[in-house]
């Protein structure tokens, strides 16, 4: 089974998304034939980011709102993200404009590493309070995970995976996605946003089910029996 999943690794429902997922994934009595594909999506593109801006006063500045209300709603995220075990530090959360890291990851789905890659972004960002505005951060982030920091570089440098960052967003766009984190089954099924656990079991089953029908055995023989109703 297929699952696509759009996704930024500066959105705060993403990661806990992800958790979710995950939960329904780990109970899944098929998990093993499950193939995830992480996809990009940039919740603001043209960011760029203030230094020594907080995440709160940026919050605040993209809803038009005082930065104490950006405060506000972050406080609400970081009880959401606890929920799941994910323990937010917005404190020391840097904004970041996500397109190189979202490079990243495509150079890490290249080396067999790109779910790996994504769940180090996301902590790296809002639990560790890295800087994924710096490509040295990045370099060492994937260092971290095992991958060779000086091809990193010339990838990221280069742009080389840049187009494949774009198409994501382009699919994006085709399929109707508004928001992240959203998640596609098998071509057929969506999901939108950070749904309970129990909403993507029942999800995993009913695409698993529909790929996989169980066959009515074909009768050979039919004779005297006996029913609710009595015998013949």
């Amino acid at each position: 089974m297929k699952v696509e999943i759009w996704s930024d690794v500066v959105c705060p429902f993403c990661y806990v998304g992800k958790r979710k997922f995950e939960k329904a994934l780990g109970e899944f009595a098929h998990r093993e034939d499950v193939q995830i594909e992480w996809k990009s999506f940039q919740l603001t593109p043209n960011f760029v980011p203030v230094p020594g801006e907080s995440i709160h006063a940026s919050l605040a500045k993209k809803k038009g709102v005082p930065e104490a209300e950006g405060r506000r709603m972050n406080d609400q995220m970081t009880l959401i993200a606890k929920e799941v075990g994910l323990h937010y530090n917005f404190d020391n959360t840097i904004p970041a404009n996500t397109f190189l890291a979202h490079q990243l990851i495509h150079f890490a789905a290249h080396q067999g590493q790109q779910a790996t890659m994504k769940e180090r972004l996301f902590a790296a960002y809002y639990l560790e309070g890295r800087d994924l505005n710096e490509l040295d951060t990045l370099l060492n982030l994937a260092a971290e995970i095992g991958l060779d920091p000086d091809a990193a570089r010339q990838a990221l440098e280069a742009g080389t995976y840049a187009n494949e960052v774009r198409r994501d967003e382009y699919e994006a766009q085709q399929i109707g996605v508004r928001g992240v984190p959203f998640f596609v089954f098998e071509d057929k099924y969506a999901v939108s946003g950070a749904q309970p656990s129990e909403v993507f079991a029942e999800v995993l089953g009913k695409v698993w089910d529909e790929a996989h029908p169980k066959a009515r055995p074909t009768m050979l023989a039919d004779g005297p029996a006996c029913g609710p109703e009595g015998c013949d």
